[in-house]
């Protein structure tokens, strides 16, 4: 059977990093994409870098779309406008592209009943923006779903059918442990990425241009999501705030671990804890 993105229009709200670049795939496979869009500015750039074949502020362009990607900041995934709500269409199939699963899942479940899927790519890069959309960006990376109890599953088979066909892989999980998941190891870091760069800033204060001339490749993969969206990284703590707390309660533990080993030159037990780090990193790529 055609998959429902080759049967009827993709709507895509919000073109950037995550809807341009969906935009940009889907086209490549020969979906017809339409794109709604807050701000005439972002809409002619659009149009312009071609991320959907039709591009307008006005949300009846979602009209007869068979399948609608919600590609929208937390914070108006948490307060749906009520013009784009009453311009979905009524039988088409709902997914975002959310960081953090149960409360957009408490928020659009009652809406939309078992036509709404919660999803998030786990894909991205450190640009925002109607600029930022490119090819390729969910090629070979996980494309996860928190189906809830209303969940249908032929709306769930859709969205998997769209997110395997841009080159992601698929699961599900429920929507509070993905939450604590990513509290772990996409919101942690962005904290820990910011904890970085202020260090470097502050306690070479004395010597600020030596720090910045030395800084290398090292130090520049492990500051980078700290030099990312502030905007989204302040979301994303403030609506996963318990699992992100939590994480960097962790997080404080294992570094007061490596503390205590260098202040009592336990060189030995230093080695064999970064031997085990060694070996446990590429199960994480």
């Amino acid at each position: 059977m055609t998959a429902l993105w080759q049967r009827q229009p993709v709507g895509i709200v919000g073109l950037g990093l995550m809807g341009g670049s969906l935009g940009l795939d889907l086209q490549a496979r020969g979906a017809t994409v339409r794109a709604f869009v807050h701000r005439e500015e972002a809409a002619e750039r659009a149009r312009q870098r071609a991320l959907a074949g039709e591009v307008s502020t006005d949300p009846a362009v979602l009209r007869d779309c068979g399948l609608v990607v919600l590609a929208l900041p937390l914070d108006r995934l948490l307060a749906p406008d009520p013009g784009l709500l009453a311009a979905l269409p009524p039988a088409a199939v709902v997914t975002d592209v959310g960081s953090v699963k149960a409360p957009v899942l408490a928020v659009w479940e009652p809406l939309l009943g078992g036509r709404f899927v919660a999803g998030h790519p786990m894909a991205g890069t450190a640009q925002a923006g109607v600029e930022a959309g490119l090819r390729g960006l969910f090629q070979g990376r996980p494309w996860v779903a928190t189906p809830g109890d209303a969940t249908d599953a032929e709306a769930l088979a859709a969205v998997r059918g769209l997110a395997e066909a841009v080159g992601a892989h698929w699961l599900t999980c429920l929507a509070a442990d993905h939450d604590r998941a990513v509290a772990l190891i996409s919101h942690l870091p962005v904290l820990v990425s910011a904890a970085l760069l202020q260090t470097a800033d502050r306690a070479g204060a004395a010597l600020p241009q030596l720090v910045r001339a030395l800084a290398s490749s090292g130090f520049a993969d492990t500051s980078r999501v700290g030099g990312g969206n502030p905007e989204l990284g302040a979301l994303m703590a403030r609506s996963n705030r318990e699992a992100v707390l939590g994480a960097l309660a962790a997080y404080r533990q294992e570094i007061d671990a490596l503390e205590a080993r260098v202040e009592a030159r336990d060189w030995d037990g230093l080695q064999t804890e970064l031997a085990a780090c060694a070996r446990m990193r590429p199960e994480f790529l």
